[in-house]
């Protein structure tokens, strides 16, 4: 215990620069005595403690002194290396500067952690749009992590509609979107997902596999969305829209903003793709009187039909 809180000391002198003996005594719930005791250690370790007396002093480093020392633990380093820029840092244009803090972190940490770091890297990857507490049995998780971290084969069941399809897959990575696990895996027909939450059986193999020396889980996994996306049908359509709620109108599954008009009294007229005019229809009543259907006419006339049945069920009940 004694030699993490020394480390602590250590990193968070570097990190933030002076401290006063009762703000380390705070951070690290300790006494100021057992503070300093620990400082006489450091110093007795050769490590350039400076400690400055009066109002505004502390102890502190002697300047330009910086140690490779993370002192994070293998599993502190794994949770760190599953952060992915949110999507306010994509809104913000800077999800770039994530990607290349993330890079200079990892080259900082001890190379004994570094082939650890890709590792984790190129089988977990967390799709933070949307992303919320999942709510969906997953049994079969920890079984089907052991497969990929160990690159065994999986024999797998699964739901297929109505059916129950076996496979043998080489399990390649865990992919967390909204509220669902998803299994990556190589088949003899080629790159595939699965839902886990919908896999009723899992089976590790004796055989191993070999990992393909090119694939990258993010990158495939952002490809594989693409390709959804394009193969799903359009429905074009003209909606005016209050501009306070266009940042959650942005976030509708089914829904793409293709050109936004200027704000005018509060609202914004935009051209918009949805998949079908039931989806449409179901997107648009969510926000009510926030949101208007401009073009097409059939659209138009089918939330009129659905909003005149709501009214006369809500009436009906009234009356009773």
């Amino acid at each position: 215990m004694r030699a993490d809180r020394l480390i602590a000391i250590l990193l968070l002198l570097q990190n933030r620069g002076r401290m006063t003996s009762q703000e380390l005594a705070g951070q690290l719930e300790v006494s100021g005595r057992t503070i300093h005791r620990d400082m006489e250690a450091l110093s007795a370790a050769g490590i350039p403690i400076v400690a400055e007396r009066g109002t505004n002093g502390g102890w502190m480093l002697t300047e330009g002194y910086r140690t490779n020392l993370t002192g994070m633990k293998k599993e502190e380093i794994q949770s760190l290396l599953l952060s992915q820029p949110t999507g306010i840092a994509l809104d913000l244009g800077i999800s770039d500067n994530f990607e290349s803090a993330f890079q200079k972190l990892v080259a900082a940490f001890p190379s004994m952690y570094q082939e650890e770091a890709e590792k984790v890297r190129q089988r977990i990857h967390i799709d933070g749009a949307g992303w919320r507490e999942s709510s969906e049995q997953v049994p079969l998780l920890p079984l089907i992590q052991e497969a990929i971290w160990l690159e065994r084969k999986l024999l797998i069941l699964y739901s297929r509609g109505a059916e129950l399809a076996e496979r043998l897959v080489q399990p390649l990575g865990l992919v967390a979107k909204n509220n669902a696990w998803y299994l990556v895996a190589d088949t003899v027909g080629g790159m595939r997902t699965y839902r886990i939450s919908r896999l009723h059986e899992a089976a590790m193999q004796g055989e191993t596999f070999d990992r393909p020396e090119r694939f990258d889980l993010a990158s495939y996994w952002q490809q594989s969305i693409m390709e959804f996306k394009s193969a799903l049908p359009r429905y074009p359509a003209k909606i005016r829209i209050r501009e306070a709620e266009l940042p959650r109108f942005r976030q509708q599954w089914y829904v793409t903003l293709m050109k936004e008009g200027a704000v005018c009294h509060g609202e914004v007229e935009a051209d918009v793709l949805f998949n079908t005019l039931e989806s449409a229809c179901e997107i648009l009543l969510k926000f009510g009187s926030a949101v208007e259907a401009l073009e097409p006419s059939e659209l138009r006339q089918k939330l009129l039909q659905e909003v005149q049945a709501m009214v006369s069920l809500y009436a009906a009940n009234q009356e009773e």
